[in-house]
């Protein structure tokens, strides 16, 4: 996500017909590494993350949960009817049949009832041992990354040169926004508005929380910070927040790529591989389309 003060003309078989349109080397090694290291290990976790989910497939408001409690917000999970079983997913007592997908499924004659389907949970049989081996694994990786990303920035100036808003941003949000909706972009070194305020909301509210609601979860983090779960209002709380963390980031994947493919895929792909980032012809801004990924 860093921008580097540096360009070049452009050239090969890429490079479009304006002899004006430069690379600009915008991503630097770190940002490149830290990217993929973070978007390899959302994957895993989310998938093993759904593989503990598995375990209990519902989610709670408060410090308790159980029969004699009537908390209960989300749920998944099948049942028999006159028609044979069917799976189920309940949200603020509103029930949905999700056969197939969610509660029941499995290949055809051999499905079962699990909450979120074998194809999406690592492993893909049941075994919370090694969906926690895997979940915790990565978690701590990213972690690590996140908070030295942040020390680094914050020492370079990243934050405040590149992602952090200025009133200038904000006073262009409602063009953004227009611009954005009728896939209108354009292609500039530096970050638009709607770039900088999702990528902050995601490094500096999703995933804090997501690591501070997964260590309130944990019991032994319990007697290192006890002041975490109860922040979080309880340990069943807690997993709420963390279970709708990771929708919001699953939302913001789906996003990030749909915005990539509008953008153009090879100048986006490029960027975070190689850090060369294709401008448009300074003369032809208001002919051209801005990077959205």
């Amino acid at each position: 996500m860093e921008t580097v003060a540096r360009s070049q003309s452009a050239t090969g078989p890429d490079a479009p017909a304006s002899s004006d349109s430069t690379l600009v080397y915008r991503q630097s090694r770190w940002t490149r590494l830290t990217h993929w290291i973070w978007a390899i290990s959302l994957f895993f976790m989310l998938l093993s993350g759904l593989q503990i989910f598995n375990a209990r497939p519902q989610l709670y408001i408060g410090k308790q949960s159980g029969f004699e409690y009537n908390n209960t917000i989300f749920e998944i999970g099948a049942e028999n009817t006159d028609a044979g079983p069917r799976g189920y997913t309940e949200i603020f007592g509103h029930r949905f049949n999700t056969t197939g997908v969610l509660g029941w499924s499995g290949p055809p004659g051999n499905e079962t009832a699990r909450g979120f389907p074998s194809w999406a949970t690592i492993p893909s049989y049941y075994d919370l041992g090694t969906a926690r081996v895997v979940h915790f694994f990565f978690a701590w990786i990213l972690t690590t990354t996140l908070i030295v990303w942040l020390v680094a920035s914050l020492i370079n100036g990243h934050i405040r040169r590149d992602l952090a808003p200025r009133l200038d941003d904000l006073k262009r949000l409602p063009r953004d926004i227009v611009d954005h909706a009728r896939l209108k972009f354009h292609h500039t070194r530096e970050y638009n508005t709607l770039q900088k305020m999702a990528y902050g909301g995601v490094l500096f509210v999703l995933l804090p929380l997501m690591i501070i609601s997964g260590l309130a979860m944990s019991p032994s983090m319990n007697s290192v910070l006890p002041f975490l779960n109860e922040i979080l209002g309880g340990r069943q709380t807690a997993r709420t927040i963390h279970f709708t963390v990771m929708l919001l980031l699953v939302g913001f994947f789906i996003i990030h790529i749909l915005m990539i493919l509008a953008a153009g895929p090879i100048n986006e792909l490029r960027s975070i591989i190689t850090g060369w980032y294709r401008t448009d012809p300074p003369a032809h801004d208001d002919k051209t389309t801005e990077r959205s990924a």
